[in-house]
């Protein structure tokens, strides 16, 4: 009976356009269109930026230091145009309305703390809301700073190595697939669990609020069915569908990845090749089912409660935000999953899913993690029966 209700409402759930795009459409096109995107913006601005003539202003001109050196650069490392300024007023007159890129100038005592063989000052003007601008200032004034450097180490008659005390080797133990799991092993999680979440919620709202608005629950209750099997049919249609979403949503983001190869990099393609095993998935859905089921149970006592759609959407919707913002503890470096951030709901499935993709995950925490979850969806459908089991809540 409990399966007669569940294809009765699954054949009327993927009737419904609306829960068909958020389910299915959306999550395996998103990603695939916003990586693509995002990747041609990056390289975009990359090569715009690399190749984008930067106007330097200098305060003095020609008697000034500054002006030489940088006209001395070769245009190998950026192409530029130096601009001749009287004060600082002007130079950041110009600089405020974008008629140059970069200032410059030198301390008053520059001179003389140079030829003292002293740091000299070199003061840099700049727009922090331009991005790349103070970087390329620095790779200038770099080859200016080795430039004088050379020249003073040869005064001194001192061979460059002489002062340099230490060769320091940095050596990375992590494999790369630990790296990928720790340093972007929260976006899975963050990924699955917001497309989960919409998924749950269109059909939750129509498979309860919409039959009552459309007066078709009255009917279905009339049968001689228990209101817990008709409950336990409708749950298990909004569950198939928040794990249908974040299925197809995590399909979406490995087919930007592997046939747009929008990472172009073969061996974090391969890395990814190999953590996708199926150990992996079955472990992944061991924590997102009882995940699905606790959104699921969370929903629908409120979908039962609303008089109208709209009253259901509205209350619901702002809720996403609060589910979803635990799962950007995902992107947060230095929180790691123990004993207590595995009793925090939502945030030990994504810490999980993290030592998951790392390959460092703890099988006792695992368990605890999905302990909790089990309990908590258990604890979110006992809820969502006893809301379902009031009569004046399920008829208008």
């Amino acid at each position: 009976m409990i399966f007669t209700i569940f294809k009765k409402e699954l054949l009327d759930t993927l009737r419904d356009r609306r829960t068909l795009l958020m389910m299915l459409v959306i999550p395996i096109l998103v990603f695939p269109v916003i990586m693509n995107v995002f990747v041609g913006i990056s390289s975009s601005y990359q090569e715009e930026a690399a190749t984008k003539e930067l106007k330097i202003g200098v305060i003095g001109g020609e008697q000034n230091y500054i002006w030489n050196e940088l006209k001395d650069i070769p245009e190998a490392l950026g192409k530029k145009q130096l601009i001749e300024f009287k004060d600082t007023a002007s130079l950041l007159t110009a600089l405020r309305a974008d008629s140059i890129d970069l200032g410059m100038n030198t301390g008053a005592q520059f001179a003389a703390e140079l030829k003292s063989m002293k740091p000299a000052t070199i003061e840099v003007y700049f727009n922090g809301t331009d991005v790349g601008r103070k970087e390329r200032a620095e790779m200038y004034l770099m080859t200016i700073d080795e430039k004088v450097k050379d020249t003073r180490f040869k005064e001194l008659g001192i061979e460059r190595e002489t002062v340099q005390p230490f060769n320091i080797n940095y050596e990375n133990i992590a494999s790369s697939k630990e790296m990928i799991g720790k340093l972007a092993g929260g976006f899975l999680p963050y990924i699955f669990i917001a497309f989960g979440f919409i998924g749950c919620m269109y059909p939750a709202i129509d498979l309860f609020t919409g039959e009552k608005e459309r007066g078709t629950i009255e009917t279905l209750l009339t049968t001689p069915v228990a209101r817990w099997q008709i409950l336990t049919g409708k749950m298990g249609v909004v569950v198939l569908s928040g794990l249908t979403a974040a299925t197809f949503s995590l399909l979406g983001l490995f087919i930007s990845l592997e046939m747009f190869n929008t990472i172009g990099n073969q061996e974090i393609l391969d890395i990814i090749h190999g953590i996708l095993s199926p150990q992996f998935i079955v472990m992944i859905y061991a924590l997102l089912i009882p995940l699905t089921i606790f959104f699921a149970g969370v929903m629908i006592p409120i979908a039962v409660h609303a008089k109208t759609f709209k009253e259901a959407q509205s209350i619901i919707t702002p809720m996403n935000i609060v589910m979803v913002l635990p799962a950007m503890v995902g992107f947060f470096p230095g929180i790691e999953l123990n004993a207590i951030t595995a009793c925090i709901p939502v945030v030990n499935v994504v810490l999980a899913t993290k030592e998951l993709i790392a390959g460092t995950l703890d099988i006792g925490l695992l368990a605890l993690s999905f302990g909790v979850m089990v309990g908590l969806a258990t604890l979110a459908v006992i809820i969502s029966y006893k809301r379902f089991d009031i009569e004046s809540n399920v008829v208008i």
